[in-house]
């Protein structure tokens, strides 16, 4: 503990007396300080213990030790040492009755003690704290290593809130709760939140110091990670502010907490290449090959059934959909990784934090592997797992933003996100699940859409392909004879083709429903066949015939 009035008094080779303030000498004292000054307070920081002859004083005027000792004890000293046998051969009563009347400690300095030999004591004193402080935050460190690497982050959270005797908490990149110690913290930790979202958009590294909710304690939040944007965030509650000791173990913990979340570049560069083999292998058709080269480093993924998430950017701005008026359209999660798509211009980096953040809180494995040379990121992600669900909620988020900014993007050349997802498969299907991805896409990046699952494909219908350019030029060339026919006013073909591929062939229906006699009917469809030069007799002319009706029809 650092000096207390009631330390110094103990002391037994000082000799003090308590004449005044009894009640209020467990005070810490900051430092010893003599001044024979009238009005030492502008050379006062507050925490001293004041020591005085008098020298300058008229001790024995009430009103005037009255005004004196209200200065001292509003500037915040903590005590007075009066020495006596120099000015005064005992402390003058007007001074006492002061010293009673604003409850600041009065302490009698024998003549035989020099105000030199309370100097060294309150010195030693403090440099006796200082260093159990520092030994002490050496020693939180040395735990708070060994539980890094013995319990992982978990340990660590215990054994530095443990140190400070509160509680800690440990966010991920979107501000979610990782890990809190004790566990009745998670509920405490969970509604800052808001404020660890708020710390992430300052440049890192980043702290603040916030109360909770009527003011349950002190919390200071950290962020974790090198680069601009932090990997993480360290929450540690308190009573009151840390000490020394405590200091020491929160500045180690956030160091040790980077390290465990901010990984090498070497090692993530040697983590994405032992993907990059384990995919190819997998697409190969060599699950077992794949899984002898993965090791344990994907667990259970390859064994069980997964998604493969393909993802390209696409030319829409994705900064412009990141407002105040469409984040709320947007989960806690996929806000926080929006924000740094739009700060950093990598839509592919914030899926892989939604991604990778998901599966971390649910302990799933997850193989991420950004393909070079096509600019997609490929994702493998347990079926049904929180890596998949975080994705199509992100993708929702995104497709909901751009349904609100829509009015006020008139377009741009900037990234946002374009998402496919394969129906689940195992490692021996895993060339298909990535065909079905890839080919998912596809379909989204046509319709405008975020992202397209390729079990919508099979449950849907084929006629949203057609309003490929392609598809409609291609209508459009089949069909022009026909619509030029019809321009001259010599007949209603295409209307009639219509009605007559609806009704399958149904020359009473298909008249019924044009509103002619079935011979009118007979000669048109003899027309087309004509003009088109085709037999209509053929199924695949009439399915062409019938596709390029509908391609048209969208524009129409």
């Amino acid at each position: 503990m650092p000096p207390t009035l009631a330390s110094l008094v103990h002391h037994s080779a000082l000799k003090l007396t308590v004449r005044a303030g009894a009640d209020r000498l467990d005070v810490p004292v900051r430092w010893a300080h003599v001044s024979e000054l009238a009005d030492p307070v502008p050379y006062m920081e507050g925490g001293e213990l004041l020591l005085i002859t008098a020298l300058q004083l008229d001790a024995e005027d009430p009103e005037a030790m009255r005004r004196y000792v209200r200065r001292l004890a509003g500037a915040g000293v903590v005590g007075l040492g009066f020495a006596v046998g120099v000015t005064y051969e005992e402390i003058p009563k007007a001074l006492v009755d002061a010293a009673e009347e604003e409850d600041l400690p009065l302490l009698e300095v024998p003549r035989r003690t020099p105000f030199l030999a309370i100097s060294k004591a309150v010195s030693a004193a403090i440099a006796a704290e200082q260093y159990r402080a520092v030994t002490a935050g050496f020693a939180a460190q040395r735990e708070l290593t060994r539980q890094a690497l013995t319990a992982g982050p978990e340990g660590l959270l215990a054994a530095l809130a443990s140190q400070v005797d509160g509680w800690a908490a440990l966010y991920d990149a979107s501000g979610a709760v990782v890990a809190t110690a004790p566990e009745w913290a998670g509920r405490r930790a969970a509604r800052l939140t808001p404020d660890v979202e708020r710390l992430r958009e300052r440049p890192a590294p980043a702290s603040s110091v916030v109360g909770g909710p009527e003011n349950e304690d002190r919390v200071e939040l950290h962020t974790l990670g090198t680069g601009r944007r932090p990997r993480a965030a360290l929450a540690v509650g308190t009573a009151a502010a840390p000490g020394t000791a405590e200091r020491y173990a929160v500045h180690s913990a956030i160091a040790l907490l980077t390290l465990t979340t901010e990984r090498s570049r070497s090692l993530q560069a040697a983590e994405q290449r032992v993907g990059a083999a384990v995919l190819r292998m997998l697409l190969a058709g060599q699950p077992d090959h794949a899984r002898a080269v993965a090791g344990g480093l994907y667990g259970d993924l390859l064994d069980a059934p997964f998604r493969v998430i393909v993802a390209e950017a696409a030319s829409v701005s994705a900064a412009r959909v990141v407002d105040s008026g469409t984040r709320v359209a947007l989960s806690k999660a996929s806000a926080a990784a929006l924000v740094v798509a739009a700060d950093a211009g990598d839509p592919l980096g914030a899926l892989t934090e939604v991604v990778e953040s998901a599966a971390a809180r649910a302990g799933e494995a997850v193989l991420v592997v950004p393909e070079t040379e096509t600019g997609r990121l490929v994702v493998l992600a347990s079926d049904g797992g929180a890596a998949v669900s975080a994705c199509a909620e992100y993708a929702a988020g995104l497709e909901a933003a751009r349904a609100g900014a829509v009015a006020d993007r008139p377009g741009g050349d900037e990234d946002e996100l374009v998402v496919g997802l394969s129906a689940p498969a195992g490692p021996i299907a895993a060339a298909a699940a990535y065909k079905q991805a890839g080919q998912a896409l596809s379909v989204a990046r046509r319709r405008g859409r975020v992202c397209v699952e390729h079990e919508q494909l099979a449950s849907g219908s084929v006629l949203p392909l057609l309003a490929d350019d392609a598809v409609r030029a291609f209508a459009d060339g089949l069909l022009r004879a026909l619509h030029e026919h019809d321009a001259t006013g010599r007949g209603d073909l295409v209307a009639s083709l219509r009605a007559w591929l609806s009704r399958h062939g149904q020359w009473d229906a298909a008249a019924a429903d044009l509103g002619v006699h079935r011979h009118t009917l007979r000669y048109r469809m003899r027309r087309v066949e004509e003009i088109l030069g085709r037999s209509l007799d053929d199924a695949d002319v009439r399915m062409e015939l019938w596709l390029a009706l509908k391609a048209t029809s969208t524009e129409e």
